[in-house]
């Protein structure tokens, strides 16, 4: 049987390992370890925040390896993760189908879809669930005619105890993510390793050949008749960089950046996180509390438990991009003049609720879903390959979506792993 390498345990590399598993011999691996849920409760932060002791996003990977947090040039706070499950382990669970872009390339993904609807719990029957606070918050954004919608989750949220550490790790395993495809996937012969950080892509008369890794002090080349990357789109161009193929500077990383409010007894780090949202033109709004901005920003003062926030999260144009040293990501006018938009309609919200505009403090911009570096064309629509690559050399992640999404791409991302696990040869 032909060998695969998969680059990445998260979600394009988890769907595509399983896509794959029936026709190849499958190694995935994985840079991180295996992912644990942060540990800490919210008082020992408000401890450390008190203290003074946490001054800079970055340490956050000392506190919870599964989170790497670093700067692009240009200062925006960029987050991914690092371990077992990718980012997934550390997203909110959301389940948006967002292919209107691929299928105006002619790229159907129809049957992915519908094979993971088949495999993942998806649900919207949480609302039951919501606290007073999230409800107000949705009572507003109806009487604003702003037409919030319930966001789908991907979990059994009947068993959710509400802890609001979604982001951080689900406790209790009712959040689903990639670890659970992988897992079935390893059932059927694929094989993890983790703490394997690809170097290069080794190339020779048009043909991959396999990968330079390191695993601890040690280098080894892992042989491979098909290498797929699914790094990321912080972990997939610069690995191509250095493999010989640079990608475009057309990096997107839909920003996120919190409005938020103090509401005495708000209890939001408690609740399910993007309960519901409000679709705009180029960005969404939802309620979510930042435990990025809670832990480091100091004008998100403790407790906890008092501060009301609603996250716009933004479809960015696409500009800069990660070649290995360090990521470039500058925001342009319209992106700042949408911000500036976004932010304006959650101080109208606020005011529904009786919050002065003077009383709101903003979270730090950090972003977590970069792609577009290495995007999809009507040439490429049929084959999902591009032509700088060797042909047997694919990507299966966001770096392959033409424009940012400005919304929660996990979803997508699987089918469109999937489709390229049906291509590849």
């Amino acid at each position: 049987m032909k060998r695969a390498v998969v680059v990445g345990s998260g979600a394009g590399g988890a769907a595509v390992a399983s896509g794959l598993a029936d026709r190849f011999s499958v190694a995935v691996l994985e840079a991180g370890r295996d992912f644990r849920p942060f540990g800490a409760g919210l008082r020992t932060v408000d401890a450390f925040k008190r203290a003074g002791l946490l001054l800079d996003v970055r340490e956050i990977g000392l506190m919870f390896p599964a989170m790497k947090a670093f700067k692009a040039r240009e200062g925006m706070v960029l987050v991914k993760g690092r371990g077992t499950g990718g980012t997934t382990t550390i997203a909110a669970g959301n389940a948006l189908r967002l292919d209107r872009d691929l299928r105006e390339l002619g790229i159907d993904l129809n049957d992915e879809f519908a094979a993971l609807e088949r495999e993942v719990p998806i649900t919207t029957a949480h609302r039951s669930r919501w606290s007073r606070t999230t409800r107000a918050l949705f009572d507003a954004m109806e009487e604003m005619r702003l037409e919030p919608r319930v966001m789908p989750k991907m979990g059994r949220y009947e068993d959710c105890a509400m802890c609001g550490r979604c982001v951080l790790g689900c406790p209790q395993g009712v959040k689903w993510d990639s670890r659970a495809l992988l897992a079935r996937a390893v059932e059927r012969g694929v094989t993890l390793r983790t703490r394997v950080t690809a170097e290069r892509v080794v190339v020779k008369g048009g043909e991959a050949l396999g990968l330079e890794v390191r695993a601890g002090r040690r280098r080894e080349f892992v042989p491979a008749d098909l290498v797929v990357l699914a790094a990321g789109g912080f972990g997939t161009p610069p690995l191509l960089a250095r493999s010989g193929i640079p990608c475009e500077p057309r990096l997107f990383v839909d920003p996120v950046l919190c409005v938020t409010a103090t509401w005495k007894g708000a209890r939001q780090d408690r609740d399910l996180p993007m309960p519901f949202y409000v679709q705009k033109d180029g960005y969404i709004l939802s309620p979510y509390f930042d435990h990025l901005s809670y832990f480091f920003n100091r004008d998100w003062r403790p407790p906890a438990g008092d501060i009301l926030s609603l996250m716009i999260k933004l479809a960015d144009e696409p500009a800069g991009g990660a070649d290995g040293r360090r990521v470039s990501k500058p925001l342009t006018g319209a992106d700042t003049a949408r911000l500036a938009e976004a932010a304006g309609l959650c101080r109208e919200v606020f005011g529904r609720l009786g919050v002065r505009a003077d009383d709101l403090v903003f979270g730090t911009l950090n972003a977590g879903h970069p792609g577009g570096s290495l995007p999809l064309r009507p040439e490429t629509a049929a084959s999902l390959h591009d032509p700088r690559l060797p042909e047997n050399l694919y990507v299966a992640d966001a770096t392959l979506f033409p424009r940012a999404l400005g919304a929660p791409p996990i979803l997508t991302i699987m089918a469109l792993a999937r489709k390229v696990a049906r291509v590849c040869v």
